[in-house]
């Protein structure tokens, strides 16, 4: 299994719709100034975060059980900032929409820009011929609230492709 470079990326993004929406380049200024970056890589390709989230609440008291999630722990927001409170998470999701090819499995890992903050982003891996828009689940480490950025990097996918069909 092997790591695909950014010009493999470019190719299936341009040619076979990989990723869309795709930037060929690394992004790291809008016209409001300096960003946290997106777009291709050398070896990978940074993702944004959409402008819907989830925050995670404890009002309702809720014991989290993971074959009986209760909705009502989550209180929805939109916007360009989501502030996660201390200990907390919030889910979200790409702003691209993957179309994996049968031979590749794709795997996330956070930037470094969050991670410095006590932010982990955590994603299943994307397996071969999935394909969708990416739910990001964000944790706050810290006991401060924790900022997060909508339509900005959040983190980096990375694609291998199988030796075997």
């Amino acid at each position: 299994m092997s790591i695909k470079s950014d010009l493999w990326i470019r190719r299936m993004a341009e040619e076979h719709g990989m990723i869309e929406p795709f930037e060929s380049r690394q992004v790291r200024e809008n016209g409001d100034g300096r960003i946290i970056s997106f777009g291709t890589s050398s070896y990978g390709y940074d993702v944004r975060c959409a402008a819907d989230f989830k925050i995670f609440t404890n009002i309702n008291s809720a014991v989290v059980d993971p074959k009986a999630f209760d909705e009502s722990s989550f209180v929805d927001k939109q916007g360009d900032v989501c502030i996660i409170p201390p200990n907390s998470f919030a889910l979200a999701r790409t702003v691209e929409y993957f179309r994996i090819p049968r031979n590749v499995l794709t795997v996330c890992l956070g930037k470094s820009t969050y991670a410095r903050c006590g932010i982990i982003v955590n994603v299943t891996p994307l397996e071969p011929e999935w394909e969708g828009h990416v739910t990001l689940e964000f944790s706050n480490t810290t006991p401060l609230p924790a900022k997060i950025y909508a339509n900005e990097g959040v983190a980096q996918m990375l694609f291998f492709e199988s030796d075997e069909e």
